[in-house]
Order: C-alpha cells, then structure tokens, then sequence
C-alpha cells in the first residue's frame, strides 16, 4: 500500500512538472515578443545632447507605418551612416554615438523602430526588415546612392544590417556586438526550451553573411553577458573579405566609445572608395 502511495505521488510530480513546464513554454510562445522587444512606446523623441544639426524625418514604409528618424546632412558627396539601432531603448540613447560619427566628417540617418521612439506600428523581425529598407529607399531618393552609404548595425541592428546589406554594394558595413541567430541567442538563454521551434523572428545572420559583398569591420567585446563574443567572431569568420575586426578583452554588450574604437571605424571609413 505505502510503495502504491509512493508510486502515485511520484507520478503526480512529474505530471504538475510537465504541466508547469508546458504552461511556461505556451507563455513564452504567446509572449515570446515582448521578451525580444523592449520599445518605449510613449517616449518623446529627445535630442539633448546632440551636438550635430539635424532634421527630424518621417519615413512611410511601404506597409504604411511611419518612421521617426534624425537626419544629419554635411555634404550629399560624403559618406552617409545610416544607423540601426539595438532591441531596447530609444533613439537618446544613442546620442553619444552620433557624437562621435558625427565628428568623422560623415552624413548620418538613425530611424526608430516601429514601435520605438514614437514610431507607429509594433516590432517584428519582417517588420524592421520592412523598415531598414524603407530608410535606404529614403536616402536613394536623396541621391544618396549605396555607393554612399555605410550601414551601422548595434546588436539586433547587426541581422538587419546584413539581411538589407546582402548582394548590393554599399560603401561598407559596421557590426557592433553581432550574433549568429536568434536562434542560438534563445538557446543560450534558455537552454530548457525547443527554442527553434517557438521562436517566430529568428534572425539568422550566419547564413546571410556570406552574400555580403561589402567591405565589413565587425565590433565586440570580450566581456559580453548578451551577446556571446564567440558569436561576434563566428559571424567575422564567415565574412567575405575584405574584412575588418575591433576586438576588446574588456567591453560588455554596449561598447565603450573611446578613441580606440573611434578611431578604427575612422580608418575603416578613410580605407572605404
């Protein structure tokens, strides 16, 4: 009687286990954006700090969103950076590396999201795939050709800089803190979870970057809890060359804008045609 009552209380722990876990895994799933996104939605475009004119811009994109952006014109006949910015956060936050590139004597075009910084619409991998593209097609219309343009990648920016960036001649292509897939970022975060099955915006850079014909300087900390530096290296490996890395043994996710950096992406920018 007792090895019966023993039997059938194991069992029900491992039922409410497997309940539990499947319930977890559903809310994820459901949820799962919310976990990749991290957009202020009400948040006001904010510019203080921003030492370079600028334009505010609208972008329509071709699914009728409309995009925020700032627009820091030089000179048509310069290089233009145009800036993808990261997961979390807002366009303020990145004031302190338009600084710093707006000091390279170059153009810069940084959007938001849909759903970021008072953008409409809501993030979705198609969506800033969408989006990317609906920038570029901006600057064309500005007789800014690809030629001209450099695109900058922060993180999740990285996959979209090289989904956009493939079989098409940009000027050059900057990764700060790239990752292979989302894939293998959901499998390193939740080792317990079929991952590649939940996941909807997968992202997967490690099989796009060999299309990229551009040149490429790709950017990473060693002391990264995010994005693992591995990945960083992985994706330079597999690009094409000409190629170009800036590797530190120091910085975590969101690089440290010193000169040291500063100044590679200044050569990388002075050595482009």
């Amino acid at each position: 009687m007792f090895k019966e009552k023993k039997k059938m209380f194991l069992f029900y722990i491992i039922g409410l286990i497997f309940f539990t876990y499947l319930i977890v895994t559903l809310i994820m799933y459901v949820f799962q954006r919310k976990l990749l996104y991290y957009p202020n939605i009400n948040s006001q475009i904010i510019s203080d700090g921003l030492i370079h004119s600028f334009e505010n811009i609208n972008i329509k994109t071709k699914d009728n969103i409309n995009l925020k952006g700032w627009f820091h014109l030089k000179d048509l006949k310069k290089k233009t950076i145009l800036f993808f910015h990261g997961n979390a956060g807002t366009l303020g936050d990145r004031i302190y590396k338009l600084n710093f590139l707006g000091n390279l004597d170059v153009n810069f075009l940084i959007i938001a999201w849909r759903g970021y910084s008072g953008s409409s619409g809501k993030p979705s991998e198609f969506g800033l795939y969408q989006d990317a593209k609906s920038a570029l097609n901006w600057l064309n219309s500005k007789g800014i050709t690809d030629d001209k343009i450099v695109l900058y990648g922060e993180s999740l920016g990285t996959s979209v800089a090289i989904e956009v960036g493939q079989n098409r001649d940009f000027a050059g292509i900057i990764l700060e803190a790239p990752f292979t897939s989302m894939i293998d970022i959901g499998k390193k975060h939740y080792p317990f979870f079929p991952v590649k099955l939940l996941l909807k915006d997968k992202y997967v850079s490690k099989n796009k970057i060999k299309n990229i014909k551009s040149p490429v300087l790709v950017m990473h900390g060693k002391e990264d809890k995010i994005v693992p530096f591995y990945m960083g290296k992985k994706i330079y490996d597999l690009a094409n060359e000409p190629k170009f890395k800036y590797f530190t043994n120091h910085d975590d996710h969101m690089m440290n804008f010193d000169e040291n950096l500063v100044n590679e992406i200044h050569l990388f920018l002075k050595n482009l045609n």
